[in-house]
């Protein structure tokens, strides 16, 4: 495997080395240039509003300086009372420009202040909130899927695994690009940014309490790095990792990956098999694409099916897992099937129905 030297693995570090952050889904929210343009329409509405009131009532007023109140003096005094200053210069004399004040005048003072402050508390709030949410995010989560890389490959696994009713909540996406994690959010997965070769990225994303890691980089020598990574912080999680060349697959298993899928190799083969075979080709496009047509899911044995052999079913079985070992349908080690058995069958799923309960998908490319 051509991995790049010490040098060149530092400058991508420190190419990298952007603030980190998680990123859960939100709802759509206006822009903020459409939300500050409202609050500024709203004030200056508040404004002319007053300053129609004190225009209107004007006899009731004494200006200090001239004992005649204008409209360009309504509009001033409306400037002044609405922002507190308070002059002095222009004051309600009549009863009525009073009465005025205390009904009218004064809680379009509170209003106007109100859309003021109101984007300095709604970002203070929001802060807060959001605070809150990864807090809350962080305890709550437990057994979800670590997906490493957002591009085709890792939107394709993510993809599958939903197919089975794995919930959005349960993925959180690892992605060194925002524009990539803003995609991922709007899909309603969480989203750390940051290079998944480091430890404090996938500690984010809390890939030590997690249940499965997938693993889509672009490159086989960061896939390798991701690999080492995540099975130092995660002994226990079942890791699967996609490679282009064949030839990176041994060590992507020596540095932990349970399962390693040879992207090129798999696009290669089944390239042949459409010239030899179209036919053949198109069922094993079907089986690639998770969620209609046919399907390969893997299922527990269920309790009429024990003592049984596999092709004593009606479900078409593949192999059966037994313990740690993948048996053929025809293995003669197989004979009765034990209960304890699962069994990696070929179903037919209609567009948008899931899954069984219990069952999963196979790894594919």
């Amino acid at each position: 495997m051509k991995l790049p030297g010490h040098d060149a693995i530092a400058r991508q570090a420190d190419e990298h080395l952007v603030t980190h952050r998680i990123q859960l889904p939100r709802r759509v929210v206006e822009r903020p240039l459409r939300q500050v343009s409202k609050r500024l329409a709203m004030a200056l509405f508040v404004l002319a509003l007053t300053t129609f009131i004190v225009w209107i009532d004007r006899d009731g007023y004494n200006d200090n300086t001239d004992n005649g109140v204008d409209f360009l003096d309504a509009a001033y005094y409306a400037t002044v009372t609405l922002s507190t200053t308070g002059y002095g210069d222009i004051v309600p004399a009549s009863d009525s420009a009073r009465l005025c004040n205390i009904l009218l005048i004064t809680p379009l003072r509170v209003l106007f202040l109100i859309i003021l402050v109101g984007t300095t508390l709604e970002v203070l709030t929001e802060r807060t909130r959001e605070e809150w949410r990864l807090a809350r995010w962080r305890s709550n989560l437990r057994d979800h899927t670590v997906v490493v890389g957002f591009g085709t490959k890792g939107r394709s696994a993510i993809q599958t695994v939903c197919a089975t009713g794995l919930k959005p909540e349960q993925i959180v996406v690892v992605d060194p690009s925002s524009k990539v994690v803003d995609a991922a959010t709007t899909h309603g997965f969480a989203g750390v940014i940051g290079d998944a070769t480091r430890s404090d990225v996938l500690l984010r994303a809390e890939v030590q309490r997690a249940r499965q890691i997938i693993i889509a980089t672009q490159r086989d020598d960061t896939a390798v790095l991701v690999t080492l990574t995540a099975r130092q912080l995660n002994r226990g999680a079942k890791i699967v990792a996609a490679v282009r060349e064949e030839e990176n697959a041994p060590l992507l298993r020596q540095s932990g990956a349970d399962a390693v899928i040879t992207s090129a190799s798999a696009a290669g083969r089944l390239l042949g098999l459409s010239v030899l075979s179209p036919s053949a080709g198109m069922v094993m496009e079907d089986l690639i694409q998770q969620g209609s047509g046919l399907d390969i899911v893997e299922r527990p044995v269920i309790k009429a099916e024990v003592g049984k052999g596999p092709r004593d079913l009606d479900d078409l079985v593949v192999s059966v897992v037994r313990g740690h070992r993948l048996l053929g349908y025809d293995d003669p080690a197989v004979g009765g099937l034990k209960a304890t058995d699962r069994l990696i069958t070929i179903v037919r799923v209609s567009r948008g129905e899931q899954s069984t309960a219990g069952t999963r998908p196979l790894p594919s490319e």
